[in-house]
């Protein structure tokens, strides 16, 4: 078994019109045993700017910890807020620095831009950005979450359909992998609102 798969985990991030959202299961596990149900993968910077972090779960608290630390220095500095562009290049260049021992995390990045442009995108544990312009998957159940997101993706959904979207697209695909599920956590986030709401999915 991959380090990566040790704590099991499944993240996707998408795009709709003005809008996106990101959704994690919310297992957490020691490879085939479950330890806890309601794990928080996913982590606010700001209110248009959103990290989830798949991977090895020590990992992925330590690294978030060093980025909030980040962006507050930036905040104090620049007087603003990071845009999700300057975000992904602060995480890719944490953890290229990294790269000879690694943080073994594989970060999905999503947030709202200049004129409130939806910005997602994934990095491996050594930084290499894959940008997208329609979804981005990560974790144990990522293969799965690829065919589903294919197969469900629309361009320029509405804040409520791409809640529906990712949502089935997220619950049939940690059904399909044995490391992550036990109910979903999803953020909607427009350029007024934040929307969280918990998913109820098998619990088994």
């Amino acid at each position: 078994m991959s380090i990566f798969e040790y704590n099991g985990s499944a993240l996707v991030a998408m795009v709709g019109k003005n809008c996106f959202a990101i959704a994690s299961d919310r297992r957490l596990g020691v490879q085939l045993q479950t330890i806890a149900t309601d794990f928080q993968r996913i982590s606010k910077i700001h209110d248009k700017l959103f990290i989830g972090l798949a991977g090895l779960a020590t990992d992925a608290q330590t690294l978030f910890q060093r980025l909030v630390f980040r962006h507050k220095l930036y905040q104090l500095r620049e007087e603003r807020d990071m845009k999700p562009e300057t975000f992904a290049s602060l995480v890719s260049a944490i953890l290229y620095e990294k790269r000879f021992g690694p943080y073994f995390t594989q970060p999905v990045i999503a947030g709202l831009g200049d004129d409130d442009k939806p910005f997602i995108c994934t990095m491996d544990a050594i930084g290499a950005k894959e940008l997208a312009k329609d979804f981005v998957v990560a974790g144990t159940a990522s293969e799965s979450l690829y065919g589903a997101c294919e197969a469900m993706f629309k361009p320029d959904m509405e804040a409520e359909e791409l809640f529906e979207t990712i949502s089935q697209a997220l619950l049939s695909s940690v059904d399909r992998d044995c490391l992550s599920g036990w109910g979903g956590h999803v953020y909607v986030v427009t350029p007024t609102e934040v929307k969280e709401r918990i998913l109820k999915g098998r619990m088994d």
